[in-house]
Formats: structure tokens, sequence, C-alpha cells
């Protein structure tokens, strides 16, 4: 599914009476830079990610996009690179393609704007423009430069924005990109030309206008209805009613160019049209590219529900601009129905910029070895829906390692490992029968579950609450884990086959339901299940009401027969450890030219030291052998990492008696997994919503197929017959650090355990005889006092 187009063995698909149809687009990219991740989720991701959930429905679908070509943007990246507009074109378009199909983007038509199809429907609308009396001449001021003797377009002037309060110094001459204000060149304060740097000077010029204000009527009644109907979210109605209340104005719909669609109209033969005018009926002319037939998609509303994906800065041109366009002609067509608008993904410290090259590119994803189905994962979990959301190494990481790794892997694996032994140990990789599986009380339970949350998953993603989508798929497979751990299937195949029969099979149920919902968010994760389920894809995939597939949900059991061989279960995730994220962090500092900076200087100091490293030093070596040593022996107590962290969830280990499974909140917005082996000392309920100390930067360790993420710290007495937890005070904060009056410093990112630090430090960890847990004699300090244990004097702390 990773091909751009969603070929059909029956050519275009068209329109079926009485079925639903849905035409769903997403912003036209433009095709002078590489697009980066701020991008991808704001337009083409969210709007795969619908596409594919309507045809899991069965719903007819279509999804159209491409490259927006024309208008100063590409005049603007060809004048920088030297070469002309469509050789820019070229290039980029082919970059935008390779960089979708890696994201697994499932076009049935990825087109573009500079097409003789785009020229047709372009000028066709004008001329219905024209003829209804909807455009006036009008002559209006433009910025000239005389050092390139042109008038300079939107984004061929910088200055200083007008507004009060932005003062932001390298607004364009359209919009300002820091408060979004939407720009003349004129009103710029301070322009400069981009090419030249000179200062332009105002100059009279022609040009054709649409009366937004005439058309106002019919606007409003569209937006009145539709936003309803649609349900628009909240973001575009806010934008759109912000237009509406300053007054609609005329628009400008020409410029002064070359590279773009020509205006039919003799006294404007040496003009294009202005990209807000063109862009937008790109995707009517790229359906055209798409089927000859195209109009039954455009000019039927009666039978076509059309869904529109954007960023915040594109939802005036597509409320307000292209319906009233389309208004205008007088002709019967398929307006928007929904749009989904997304607010800004930020980049670790600032915003992602194509212009200033700040952010990971869309090619730069490809090369971190990070696998696509992790990186459309994270996009979604962090699509910035009704605010701005930030894009943290450290937050990837965490989402991976936790949710996809330990969470949905996890599970899967279990379930599919367990199936695959031998008999004797599993069922030797064939699915077992569930007699009677409604009668068994945890089965029925989950089944409850899981109906429901099936229900509440199609309800979301029909609103296209993709996000809440996401997250109601993932916890079936928190409930599945819950399951599996409650029903104590290990033991169960010892001494209940019925019923260990019946939990696996549902289980399986479970893991075929997931790879289904979420296929939309993960294609190449839900293609790999059903490889292990040894299932087909094509023919599996699905979530249609005329198939039954959503109240199977509640039989979960159904969905793959008994006596059905499962394929080979392999692990789906891997962990990004900190040293990785360490050096993605550092790789992708800065701006692109930085990073070019970077890798230049590198070279030439690797040079250096290949030249260096000739020339023979033993005296230097062993200089430098002793400063290592000496440096190496220092080991001081503020090299661990300590932190106050508060039990969210506790269970028993599937797969071992002794040991407890807890997910512990240290203050890094997601949980870590940590596996103890307290059960013996600890009851369950004790365990539950209580703060811990927490041990963050040992070495992570795997406990019986489950990996340890840190350690809780207790103390136990002489002969280790009884064990209580170190107690923070109950008003320490969640993720605070513990400290040791007297020792300074940052603590090591992860202790290596071949220099021993823990276990030279932890030999002078104990409980004092007033029950204070110490380091030597110093306490264990927090900003709400000492860490105490409960009965234990003068016990080990490990």
């Amino acid at each position: 599914m990773g091909d751009l187009a969603v070929t059909s063995k029956e050519g275009p698909k068209l329109p079926i009476p009485g079925q639903r149809n849905v035409l769903i687009t997403s912003a036209l990219p433009y095709v002078n830079n590489v697009p980066h991740l701020g991008n991808i989720i704001g337009c083409v991701l969210s709007a795969d990610v619908f596409a594919r959930y309507c045809r899991l429905r069965g719903y007819n679908t279509v999804y159209i996009c491409g490259t927006d070509e024309y208008g100063t943007a590409t005049e603007t990246k060809a004048m920088e690179e030297k070469c002309s507009p469509k050789e820019i074109c070229d290039k980029y378009y082919v970059i935008h393609r390779q960089v979708y199909e890696w994201f697994n983007i499932s076009f049935d038509k990825f087109g573009r704007t500079s097409t003789p199809e785009q020229t047709e429907v372009c000028q066709a609308i004008f001329n219905r423009l024209l003829e209804n009396n909807w455009l006036s001449e009008n002559t209006m001021q433009q910025l000239y430069c005389d050092t390139c003797t042109r008038f300079l377009a939107d984004r061929l002037v910088e200055g200083t924005c007008p507004t009060q309060g932005c003062d932001y110094t390298s607004a364009r001459g359209d919009q300002c990109e820091n408060c979004g204000k939407l720009l003349n060149p004129t009103e710029l304060k301070d322009p400069k030309c981009k090419v030249c740097k000179s200062t332009p000077r105002i100059r009279d010029t022609n040009h054709l206008f649409l009366e937004l204000p005439l058309l106002k009527d019919r606007l409003e009644e569209y937006i009145n209805k539709m936003s309803v109907e649609g349900s628009w979210s909240q973001n575009a109605i806010q934008a759109t009613n912000a237009w509406l209340r300053e007054g609609l104005k005329q628009r400008c719909i020409t410029r002064d160019l070359k590279w773009g669609v020509p205006v039919p109209h003799d006294n404007f033969r040496d003009k294009v049209f202005y990209v807000w005018f063109d862009a937008p009926i790109g995707y009517v002319s790229i359906t055209k590219c798409y089927t000859p037939d195209w109009e039954k998609w455009w000019k039927n509303p009666e039978d076509v529900e059309l869904y529109q994906f954007m960023g915040k800065d594109n939802v005036p041109f597509h409320t307000v601009m292209f319906p009233s366009t389309l208004l205008g002609t007088g002709e019967n067509w398929t307006l928007m129905k929904t749009i989904s608008v997304t607010e800004y993904l930020n980049y670790e410290a600032g915003k992602f910029s194509k212009s200033k090259g700040v952010g990971v590119f869309g090619n730069d994803a490809k090369d971190t070895n990070i696998p696509v189905e992790v990186w459309r994962y994270y996009l979604l979990t962090n699509r910035p829906e009704v605010s701005d959301t930030l894009f943290t190494w450290a937050d990837l990481q965490a989402k991976l390692n936790s949710e996809l790794l330990n969470n949905l892997g996890n599970f899967i694996n279990r379930v599919l490992s367990f199936v695959a032994k031998p008999l004797g140990q599993g069922y030797d990789s064939i699915i077992p029968d569930a007699q009677d599986a409604i009668s068994d009380p945890l089965t029925e339970k989950i089944a409850e579950k899981v109906g429901k949350c099936v229900e509440q998953y199609v309800e979301a993603m029909e609103k296209v609450k993709l996000k809440q989508g996401l997250k109601l798929a993932m916890s079936i497979s928190s409930e599945g884990n819950a399951y599996l751990q409650e029903s104590q299937f290990w033991k169960l195949y010892k001494e209940d086959q019925t019923r260990c029969s019946i939990v696996m099979r549902t289980a399986v149920g479970l893991v075929h339901l997931l790879a289904c919902l979420l296929e939309p968010f993960m294609p190449s994760f839900s293609v790999e299940v059903f490889k292990q389920l040894n299932l087909s894809p094509e023919t599996h995939i699905s979530l249609c009401d005329d198939k039954g597939d959503i109240d199977r949900a509640r039989r979960p059991w159904e969905f793959v027969p008994r006596g059905h061989k499962i394929g080979k279960p392999e692990p789906l995730f891997k962990e990004l450890n900190d040293d990785e994220v360490d050096s993605l962090r550092k790789r992708f500092a800065g701006s692109q030219a930085d990073r070019k900076e970077r890798e230049e200087a590198e070279a030439v100091k690797l040079a250096e030291q290949l030249k260096k490293s000739k020339v023979s030093d033993k005296s230097g070596k062993k200089k430098q052998q002793a400063t290592k040593s000496a440096t190496e022996a220092e080991i001081s107590i503020s090299r661990l990492d300590i932190r106050v962290g508060l039990i969210t969830k506790a269970q028993k280990h599937p797969d071992a008696d002794a040991l407890y499974v807890e997910e512990i909140d240290v203050g890094e917005g997601q949980p870590r997994t940590v596996v103890s082996g307290l059960v013996k000392f600890i009851p369950l309920e004790e365990m539950q919503n209580r703060k811990v100390c927490v041990l963050c930067n040992l070495k992570p360790a795997t406990m019986r197929g489950i990996k340890s993420q840190a350690m809780v710290l207790a103390a136990s007495n002489s002969d280790h017959t009884a064990v209580e937890l170190v107690d923070p005070p109950k008003s320490a904060q969640v993720g605070e650090r513990v400290t040791f009056p007297g020792f300074e410093g940052e603590p090591d990112d992860v202790l290596n355990p071949k220099k021993k630090v823990w276990e030279t430090l932890q030999v002078d960890l104990h409980s004092n005889t007033e029950l204070v847990a110490c380091y030597k004699d110093i306490p264990l300090n927090t900003s709400a006092g000492v860490c105490t244990v409960k009965s234990i004097r003068g016990g080990s702390i490990r």
C-alpha cells in the first residue's frame, strides 16, 4: 500500500448512486521545497488516514492531491537555483512523490497544477465569472523594482509587518508568517526586493478583481448551512468568521508574472492568475487528469461528499475564496462539506520552517532508520487538532518505547508467540476452538468493552477526530494486555485447557481487530501483523457494516477461524535508546544550512585527526590515560538520577510469579515500565497510586520478556525476610530529583554497568535508626522533606 496511486482494475473510480461517495483533498503543497513534518501532518498524512478509514468502511473513496507549481514561490526558487520555473517543478515534484511514497500516502491521484487541464478548467471558471459580472477591472498600486525592471509579486517582497504588536521583520508581501495576517505588499514597512535587496517604489498597474462583497449572501448561506452539517473544526469556523466580521473585500485574481495560467482577456494578456485563485482549482484539474468524467465528482453535490484537509493558514482560501469562486459560476459544483484544520506542529524550541530549513524534513525521516509506521504514529498522536503541538525527540522515544513497543507490540507478540509454541507448551501455530466463549465471564467482559470501543472509534473517525480514533484503537491493546494478565493464560494451559483455548482465540481475534483499526494510521504495521497471522490483508482489512465487522467486534473470537495456521511471530517494534536520541537531536539541531556547515567542519576535523594519527606520541598517550583514570575514579552519589515517581498502574508479571510490572510517572510525559521483585513482600493493592523513589538512569534490562526502564528503591532487613519501599513525602512533586546536600552535579545519562557506579554507591545506601533513607549519613532529600521507610532500621537500600 506504499504506492502513491491506489490502482483499480476497473479503472478510475466514479460516484455510484445510492452508495456513500467520498471525495478527499489535501492542501496542495508548494513545489518549491522539500515538505517538513509539519506540512506532512497538516495535510497529506491526515487526509490519508481519513481516506484509508473510508476505504476500510467500504465507502467509494477518491483521494486527490498534487503539487502547487505556479506563482511567485516557484519563480523565486528558480532564481535562487539559476534555472527555469519548469525545471524547479520537475525536480521537486519527484522529491515530493518520493517523500509521500515513503510515508505510505495512498493518493488515488497525485498530480500537478502546471498541466493543460489546469489551464482549461481555470480559464473556463474565469470565463463563467466574467459572463456573470462577478469580476471588475481596477488600478492598484504595486511595488516596482527599478533594478530588476519588474513589478514585484507578493513573495518577492519582504519587510516589517505593519500589524500593531507584531513588527516581525521578515514578513512576506502576501502574509506575515509570525502573526498570520494576510497583507498587501504596499502595507509592509521598509520593504525590500528579495532578489536584489533594493527598496522598490510604488507604481500603478491594472488588474482583475473578484467581487466578494457581491457574493456575500450566497457565501454566508453556504457557510451557515455546511459548517453545521459538516461539523467543521472549531479553528476553521473561527478563522472564517474572523474574515466575515472584517467585511469581504474585492480580491485581486491576477498578477504580473510569467509563470502561471494565462489570463484569457485582451486587456490582460501579459498577466497570469494569482495563486490563491489558481491553486484550489488544482483539485478539479488533477481530478480531470485522473478521469475524463471528473464532473461526476465535482458537479454532483447530491451524490458526493467533499472533505478537505489543510493547515490553519489555508482556511480562508477554502471557506471563503474557493466557494465564492465556484458559487459565482452559477454551476452545480460539489462544495466542501467538511474541513479538517490543523494548528502548527513546532520543532523542539521553535517552529518548523521550509524557508529557514528548520526541523525534520520528509527525506530526513527516511534517513533516521526509524520505521515509517513509527513516524506516522508519532505525528498522528501529536496531531495539532485544537492547538499547536511540539515535536521533541524525547517524546518520540517515549511513545515508541512505551506505547508501541511495550503496549501494542508486547501484546501481539505475547499472543502469537504462545500460539506458535509446540504442543505441550502452546498450540503449534494452530488456532484453537473457543466453545461457549461467551459463557466465560472474563471473556464476556472484554468483548463488551471492545464492542463499545469500536463503536466509539467509528463515531470519532466519522467526525474526523483522528487523534481520538487512534487513542481508542490503542486502548484495545491495553485491554488485551489486562485480559491476558487477569486470565493467567500460562496457568490455564496446564490447569484448564478449554478456558485457555477461549482466552487465546479471543486474544488472536483482538490482534486481528487491532490490525484493522490501526491500518489507517500504520498501514505497514497492519500488513506485517496479517503476515504473521498468515492472512491476506486485501481480504481481511475491513470494517464494513454489510460484512458484519463492527458487530463481530463484540465476538472477537470469531475473527480468525479455528484450525487456521498462523505464520511466524516476529517483534514488531525496536527500542530507541538514549544514545540514538541524543545523536538525532544533535544531528537535526539548527537549520539545514547549519547542518551542512557542521558536516563540512567535521570532515575537516576528521582529516586533521587522520594526519595527526600518523605521528606517534607515546608520552601524550600516557598523559591522556592518566587523566582518564583520574576522571573515572570520581564516583559520586550525584551521578545517580533518583526521582520521585508515582505508580499509576501495577500488575503481576505474565510469566513470573515473583515479579510486578509497574507503570511509573517520573515527570517525562509518558510513564516508564518497571519490573520489580516485590510480590512476596508487598501486596498488589499497596502498589497502586503510590509515590516511590525511582532510580532512572540504570541501563534498561529485560526481565522475563519485559524491559524494565528503571528501578524502584526499597529497603530490606539483614536476612532479606522483610522489604519496604522507600517513601518520599506525600507532598513531593512527581518527577523532582532526589538530592544529597553537599553533593552537586548532573547525573549520568545512563550508568555504565562496566564501571560499577551503582554497585559502588549502593553499599552506603541504608535506613538509619530514625527510619530516614540515607547515603552514608546524608538523607535522601526532596523539596518537601526527607525520604523514609516504614519500619526497617539499619536496612540496606537497593
